[in-house]
């Protein structure tokens, strides 16, 4: 017997920030959050500009302008992140 499994794109339905973590709430209800030092762009950036977050592509992706960065919800939910954790 074998089994289909499929993959189904993460779509988030809200993005916001708390200091410095970014906070997505996905169509099935669960909210992730994770901290800006993870990506080398967002790391650098200050609060205001954290806060600044889009939801772009059908809310399949994060986008901050004035940072001209990208990051999608996928690669968050998968927990593929830029840089290591730091203390």
């Amino acid at each position: 017997m074998s089994t289909i499994h499929q993959e189904t794109e993460a779509v988030a339905t809200r993005v916001w920030t708390e200091g410095r973590i970014i906070f997505l709430e996905l169509t099935d209800q669960r909210i992730i959050g994770f901290p800006a030092n993870r990506f080398r762009r967002l790391k650098k950036a200050s609060e205001v500009e954290l806060a600044e977050v889009q939801l772009e592509v059908g809310g399949t992706a994060l986008r901050w302008e004035s940072l001209d960065e990208d990051i999608s919800v996928d690669g968050v939910v998968a927990g593929r992140f830029q840089l290591p954790p730091t203390p």
